[in-house]
């Protein structure tokens, strides 16, 4: 986590210092456009091709998403005490269900545990988080925002991500039994190297201090239980329930214990949801999810998952 948080740090002072003359979001949007469509499907494809994919799959998923659903059940009843604008409801709700699965999961489980780790982060994520994220999520923007275009069927923009097609792929041969090439299994593996640091520097560089406003302290402290706390509890529950045990267990359950996800500052500013609220939250549930994050690994360590 200190090796992590040094590199996201660094993010931050490339926002504050701009070398070249490039400021935080012009580099963010390079870094991250690189990642999406080309780095992260490498991975992906590389992953998924090898990983067990069966019965453990389908309990990642429903964990995953059966967990965005009680976080999203949750954030409606603290937007009734919290928040009065549609716009920051729209946000409160998007903050509080959906973790960063991938740009911060990813790198801290691959860390962990490896390429099972990576299975996890990435399972969660393309089974489950980012369908809901766009199925869901667009729903929610649509209804509590302002503007957007409401005629973009949210099954389109599921098909545009580069990395579900590189999942369907990578499953599709796994499951057929296609052996991967070892060339293709090496050059895969390189470009796969260069998704940890890139996204914990874009992590960095999405973070704002400036956002923070005294009338949001609230909705805020609501958002960082419910995100890095009540979250994880209910996913506690669920793995045991389904017995999800193990690595896959202990990974799926830090996935819903991370921060709050960077994409959804896209949502805000396409659907006119309150962006500052929503840039306010990520800062602070990273962190401290600095510290929550090994808490939460030291007590899955000592329960028999």
């Amino acid at each position: 986590m200190a090796q992590m948080g040094a590199l996201i740090a660094c993010g931050v002072a490339w926002s504050r210092l701009r070398p070249g003359g490039l400021d935080g979001d012009e580099t963010r949007r390079v870094l991250t456009t690189l990642v999406y469509y080309l780095l992260l499907p490498a991975l992906v494809l590389k992953v998924l091709w090898a990983a067990p994919v069966g019965l453990v799959s389908v309990q990642i998923a429903a964990v995953a998403g059966l967990t965005v659903l009680a976080a999203l059940a949750m954030a409606g009843l603290a937007c009734r005490v919290c928040l009065s604008s549609r716009a920051a409801t729209g946000a409160m709700f998007l903050v509080a269900a959906w973790p960063n699965a991938v740009y911060l999961g990813l790198p801290i489980l691959d860390r962990l545990f490896g390429d099972e780790g990576r299975a996890v982060a990435i399972q969660f994520d393309l089974f489950a988080a980012l369908p809901m994220l766009l199925t869901v999520g667009v729903l929610i923007g649509r209804h509590y925002g302002d503007r957007g275009d409401r005629a973009v069927s949210p099954l389109r923009g599921l098909l545009a991500v580069p990395s579900v097609w590189a999942a369907l792929l990578a499953v599709s041969l796994n499951l057929t039994g296609t052996p991967l090439p070892v060339w293709l299994d090496e050059w895969l593996g390189f470009l796969g190297h260069a998704v940890t640091p890139l996204m914990l520097f874009s992590v960095g560089l999405a973070l704002v201090f400036d956002r923070f406003r005294a009338a949001d302290a609230p909705a805020l402290a609501a958002v960082t239980v419910i995100q890095l706390l009540l979250a994880p509890l209910v996913a506690l529950g669920l793995a045991a329930g389904l017995g999800l045990e193990g690595v896959p267990g202990i990974a799926t359950i830090l996935e819903t214990a991370m921060p709050a996800m960077v994409l959804g500052l896209v949502f805000c500013d396409r659907f006119g949801l309150d962006t500052g609220f929503y840039a306010a939250a990520v800062t602070l549930t990273t962190a401290v999810s600095l510290v929550t994050l090994p808490l939460w690994f030291a007590v899955l360590q000592g329960l028999p998952l």
